[in-house]
């Protein structure tokens, strides 16, 4: 008996290295299950980011044949996704298209017509997304006749939501095409949206209470009382938020005014702009304390509609302005712009100082009449005003 334990300690210890090295063996293969799949695995996006993209672009050039994967992004566009799926293949062609050049130019006005069936989407984050695809196929000639097609549609948005983002978005790409004779009815009507774009308020309605990176929203005051307030999210934190914020809301205005600008140089379309009402404090966006890139182009704005309204066949006509009208604003007797200029000739940025002065010159001269100098000097000043 006392020689069987030893013999029977013996053989249990055999069994258990035997256990012991069955599960090892067991671990080690579904170790390597695991790593064999995850490397077969291939996520539906996975190829999409700025690097993958890159790597794309590159090996194309050297071996000479697409990759395939705009291609690939705009077929399963074409397939019944969800909300966030058709916003990320969105996403994703938009930086197909800045990368992959040659494999955007391949693409057909078929592809065109299905990006832009997206701004119908009831989502709004697609909407979005489509937009900036939209404007990154605007950069290649041939699909910009057709991505006109869809301006009266941007436009419509524009006037009917009111969401910082849609409106980047949306006047990025108007910004970035010619806009068609058959649009201007519908830009009449948008003219008082565009308007109230460039004069909104932009405040901060939401700021994370622990200041750590977080959502801050942009919103409009007077569309938020309205109960229809749509916010825009950004990405900021701690004491840079309202820097960000700030810069973010002066870009919007930017693109505003551009489209704008643009548009006072289309004949049948200055007098609505003309007549446009605008808030009583509008001269505000005169503010030597603006920021240079939004002063530079309010002040190109300002130019483009004197010398507009100089010309002679704009003079012909007896035109009535609103009260509260731009040109009151801007050109009428109790306006206060002259001031402003003046205190912009001064400004620290040059190319606002050069700006300030041209709008002097228009006012002071009509454009009609600058190869008269003389008559410009007997004629009453725009600046002699009281």
């Amino acid at each position: 008996m006392g020689k069987s334990v030893p013999q029977d300690l013996g053989q249990l210890d055999i069994r258990k290295s035997v256990v012991g090295l069955a599960m090892g063996a067991g671990a080690i293969y579904l170790l390597y299950k695991a790593i064999k799949t995850g490397i077969k695995y291939q996520p539906p996006l996975c190829s999409t980011s700025p690097i993958c993209i890159a790597r794309l672009a590159i090996e194309r050039e050297r071996h000479g044949r697409d990759s395939g994967e705009l291609r690939r992004l705009l077929n399963s566009l074409e397939c019944k996704q969800d909300e966030y799926t058709r916003s990320m293949i969105l996403h994703s062609i938009t930086r197909c298209v800045y990368l992959l050049e040659a494999e955007a130019s391949a693409c057909t006005t078929d592809d065109i017509m299905l990006v832009g069936s997206m701004l119908d989407d009831k989502d709004n984050s697609v909407r979005i997304q489509a937009l900036n695809t939209l404007k990154a196929f605007s950069g290649i000639r041939k699909f910009r006749l057709k991505i006109q097609e869809h301006s009266i549609k941007v436009l419509e948005l524009i006037s009917t939501i009111w969401d910082s983002e849609l409106h980047i978005a949306s006047l990025r790409l108007l910004n970035n095409l010619p806009l068609p004779d058959f649009a201007h009815p519908q830009l009449r009507r948008v003219m008082p949206a565009l308007m109230e774009i460039l004069q909104s308020n932009y405040i901060l309605a939401q700021v994370p209470q622990d200041h750590s990176p977080g959502l801050a929203h942009l919103t409009s005051p007077g569309t938020a009382s309205r109960g229809k307030r749509k916010d825009l999210c950004l990405l900021s934190s701690g004491p840079d938020l309202t820097a960000f914020s700030y810069f973010t809301v002066s870009f919007i205005q930017v693109q505003a005014i551009r489209l704008l600008s643009s548009l006072a140089q289309k004949n049948d379309l200055l007098y609505d702009i003309l007549n446009c009402q605008v808030h009583s404090n509008f001269l505000n966006l005169f503010q030597a304390t603006q920021p240079g890139s939004l002063l530079f182009e309010v002040l190109l704005f300002a130019e483009r509609l004197s010398e507009g309204r100089n010309t002679s066949h704009y003079r012909a006509v007896k035109w009535h302005y609103n009260e509260k009208s731009l040109h009151e604003a801007l050109f009428g007797d109790e306006s206060r712009l002259a001031d402003r200029l003046l205190a912009l000739v001064i400004h620290p940025e040059e190319e606002v100082q050069i700006q300030a002065c041209k709008v002097i010159v228009s006012l002071q001269c009509p454009q009609d009449m600058q190869v008269r100098p003389s008559f410009c000097q007997a004629s009453h000043s725009y600046f002699d005003r009281e």
